[in-house]
């Protein structure tokens, strides 16, 4: 059976932490649409997340594939104050926007935003990050069919941090292209100047060469 791309990443939990091998949930939905990939792929999802695509897509479900790793209890980012430096290394690095936080300043993690997806572990040079439980199991099992409304905040955040990534992206081509521009009208202006003159430069600092030797000698 066919299904969307929409409708299979509406199923997904919304992590985005990569641990089904691809970038986020929206790329792995569209793996599943095109048949490159199969539906026991995330662990955050669980039995339940394979259990919904295997009925969208008409398929039987399967156990959760031991390459990804098994369901855990959902931890949370935590940053140590008195280690934490400022450096913001950790702040692109998180798919969901959970860290808050500004160059040479402490930056702090919105829990209700982390995911838990570890991502921000390996980029801090100072390893104050750490992944803390805050589920039991039980409870993580619960966390395993979200509301609706959580899904969506969570789809929200990760389009608008794409949308600023984009336009951060054409603000540095526009800064680039203005500055190969500015480049080539110096080089423009220098290849106008006057031959002569600059002839007559380069002989005079000839010149003054030679004559410090002469003296030296």
């Amino acid at each position: 059976m066919n299904a969307s791309v929409e409708d299979i990443d509406a199923r997904l939990p919304q992590h985005q932490c990569g641990r089904c091998g691809y970038g986020g949930c929206r790329p792995y939905a569209e793996a599943i649409a095109a048949g490159e990939s199969d539906i026991n792929r995330c662990p955050p999802g669980g039995s339940i997340v394979v259990g919904d695509l295997a009925r969208l897509l008409g398929r039987r479900p399967l156990p959760l594939d031991p390459e990804v790793g098994g369901i855990e209890p959902e931890p949370v980012a935590r940053i140590d104050a008195a280690t934490c430096i400022g450096c913001t290394k950790c702040l692109p690095a998180c798919p969901v926007d959970a860290i808050a936080g500004a160059p040479k300043r402490l930056h702090d993690v919105i829990d209700a935003a982390c995911t838990g997806c570890g991502l921000c572990l390996e980029p801090c040079p100072v390893d104050c990050i750490t992944l803390e439980p805050r589920e039991d199991a039980s409870a993580a099992r619960r966390r395993l069919d979200p509301p609706p409304a959580r899904l969506d905040a969570a789809r929200q955040r990760l389009r608008e941090r794409a949308a600023e990534l984009r336009e951060r992206y054409a603000r540095h081509e526009r800064r680039l292209a203005d500055s190969q521009r500015r480049r080539r009208r110096q080089l423009d202006t220098a290849d106008g100047d006057d031959v002569d003159t600059r002839r007559r430069e380069i002989a005079e600092a000839v010149a003054r060469v030679r004559e410090r030797r002469a003296t030296a000698r």
